[in-house]
């Protein structure tokens, strides 16, 4: 079984307007209500694709109550854990430029977690534990290395989706895969990451520290792939980027639904970045057919330093 999950899940109140005025009325033209947090993309992209799983997280209230709603109506199954707190609303502002205004994330007790770490430990051999999204600084980093310790120890896929100071603490376990985009990998060892040369060598540093695949969005240059054994770079396709939001999730999806299915991970990036491109030419996450359409783009091939040109 696969399971996602989501630490400070939202509802995404998501507004469009052709000018965006600060200060004044607006009024919209379109708006959509999808329930959010990375590790919640990752379950309905997964389901999308005819993989079943199962979203974990907390959620409270409401708004709690309207995202297990909005998943079961989806066909994904939940077992979200009960907080006391309403669960966030995330504001985006569409328009001429793009504006958030985030909610903030549940505090959540030892008891809380502590239900979360149960689960994890009741979780089987080969299960897949997808831990996606921002990781409250409130909760300390030992907690989510216990985590990663336990899927090390029953030999649990550990999937690994977040950035900033605690992915640097966790990364000190082993795990299957990791998604930094291009900035966050630079972020993680401090440095400016400006050609494929820098993206290989720092990606490659995390496979050495014991990651088993590092998958690199590199936005309309593509993504590459480095494991112990190889290095693959995958082309961007051609299209029109409607919406970011959600892409290097899908691209999550697309890696774990094929490599579950296939066992291969060459294959498994191509349709991880097929599932990203797919995602980022629509309004809302992609369907299975949108992925399909767009394999035949996806050209991945050796990554070789002597053959960097930019």
């Amino acid at each position: 079984m696969i399971y996602t999950c989501t630490i400070a899940p939202s509802i995404d109140y998501t507004a469009y307007l052709s000018e965006f005025e600060s200060g004044k009325l607006n009024r919209t033209t379109e708006v959509y209500y999808y329930p959010g947090g990375k590790g919640i993309n990752v379950s309905r992209v997964l389901k999308r694709l005819g993989i079943p799983n199962k979203a974990l997280g907390f959620v409270g209230g409401f708004t709690g109550r309207y995202i297990e709603g909005y998943l079961k109506n989806e066909g994904v199954d939940s077992d979200f854990i009960e907080t006391a707190e309403v669960t966030r609303i995330n504001v985006k502002i569409k328009s001429a430029t793009e504006t958030e205004l985030n909610g903030p994330g549940p505090e959540l007790t030892a008891d809380q977690l502590a239900a979360l770490t149960k689960k994890v430990r009741d979780m089987n051999e080969y299960d897949w534990f997808v831990l996606a999204g921002s990781l409250p600084s409130t909760i300390g980093p030992d907690y989510f290395l216990e985590l990663a310790t336990i899927c090390q120890t029953k030999n649990i896929r550990f999937v690994l989706d977040t950035s900033g100071p605690m992915l640097n603490s966790i990364l000190t376990t082993p795990v299957f895969l990791v998604k930094p985009n291009q900035q966050e990998l630079g972020e993680l060892f401090d440095v400016d990451i400006t050609n494929l040369t820098d993206v290989y060598h720092y990606a490659r540093k995390l496979v050495d520290s014991g990651t088993e695949h590092v998958v690199v969005s590199m936005g309309g240059d593509g993504a590459m792939l480095v494991t112990k054994d190889t290095a693959l770079i995958a082309n961007a396709p051609n299209g029109k980027v409607v919406n970011t939001v959600g892409a290097g999730d899908s691209l999550v999806s697309g890696f774990i639904a094929a490599y579950a299915t296939h066992g291969d991970a060459a294959q498994a990036f191509r349709f991880g970045v097929a599932s990203g491109s797919a995602t980022a030419f629509r309004s809302d996450l992609c369907e299975k057919e949108d992925v399909e359409t767009l394999l035949d783009q996806i050209e991945v091939y050796p990554f070789e330093e002597k053959d960097v040109t930019k």
